[in-house]
């Protein structure tokens, strides 16, 4: 039984923990609460930092993958990436496990057209520059032969527990049948990715050569624009029909005076005000991964929603 550890227990961790432990794997989760899933028998949990490179060594020792779905808060990225990556770097190549990155889009910067990943890495913000810096980082080792690496992308996220523009700010306000103020163009197509099929498409990368060295993007449906989604989301949950309005830019950035996640938001509005369209033709030709339909991964986010507190 390989041993498959795994950093970050947000939803991504945890639905690939959940994933691996269920299919036989070993599987330790690190986090720095030791938080996890708790449903499946397989999965040892484990509180540590993962920026301290000789105490992730030690819990990567015989790992044959090492799985980066680790997400600092929004406001620490520049101080708080920058010596997780290196750490995951140094694991990696200590271990000999393939590291495998769960990444976004954000390292493209603004773009015309569908996104694909020969795109070049062009980012425009400085969080855009945190994720093309580890990637580029990780393909020189890789290169090199230091380690082998691979990096999975994927858009705004869907399914439980998955924190996003559209699960924070528009689908509570759906469910509940009131008024959503949102931040972004509400009828330009945007691109939801599934958590389920992020685990599944991580678990491929981690083991198929032909995955290494490259970035991939997530097996992800037709991009929908917002107000579609929430329509889509009332009818599953027999809410009324949604009432949405564009939030005006004071009103956000009023917002950022006090609050340091709706700050960072204001620079990455972009991607909600123009078409954010991901392509993953290669994953699903290449591996035959795809997409969960999205009226399934949209029922499992709001449901999960409509049960918490």
């Amino acid at each position: 039984m390989s041993l498959h550890v795994i950093v970050g227990a947000g939803a991504v961790g945890s639905a690939t923990a959940r994933l691996l432990a269920e299919r036989g794997d070993q599987v330790r989760l690190i986090s720095r609460r030791g938080t996890g899933p708790t449903d499946v028998t397989g999965v040892e949990l484990v509180a540590a930092d993962a920026s301290d490179a000789q105490r992730l060594a030690e819990l990567t020792a015989g790992a044959s993958v090492i799985y980066n779905c680790a997400n600092p808060p929004y406001h620490r990225w520049s101080t708080q990436w920058p010596p997780m990556a290196a750490a995951l770097l140094t694991a990696a190549e200590a271990s000999g496990a393939v590291l495998v990155t769960m990444s976004n889009l954000y390292g493209y910067g603004p773009v015309d057209g569908p996104m694909t990943e020969d795109l070049p890495l062009r980012p425009s913000t400085v969080k855009g520059e945190i994720r093309a810096r580890m990637w580029r980082d990780a393909l020189v080792a890789h290169e090199a032969g230091r380690i082998r690496a691979v990096e999975a992308r994927a858009s705004d996220y869907v399914g439980a527990g998955a924190t996003s523009l559209l699960t924070s700010v528009v689908l509570p306000k759906v469910v509940a049948g009131k008024r959503a103020l949102v931040p972004a163009d509400l009828d330009v197509p945007h691109s939801w990715t599934y958590v389920g099929d992020v685990a599944r498409t991580l678990a491929v990368l981690g083991a198929d050569e032909r995955a290494w060295g490259r970035a991939w993007h997530v097996a992800t449906e037709p991009a929908m624009p917002i107000r579609e989604v929430a329509t889509l989301a009332a009818e599953l949950t027999s809410a009324p029909a949604p009432r949405l309005a564009r939030m005006p830019a004071a009103v956000l950035w009023l917002g950022g005076l006090t609050n340091p996640t709706v700050r960072e938001l204001q620079k990455m509005i972009y991607q909600f005000r123009r078409p954010f369209v991901l392509d993953s033709t290669a994953v699903t030709s290449t591996f035959g991964l795809t997409a969960t339909p999205l009226a399934t991964s949209l029922k499992e986010t709001v449901v999960a929603l409509q049960a918490s507190p």
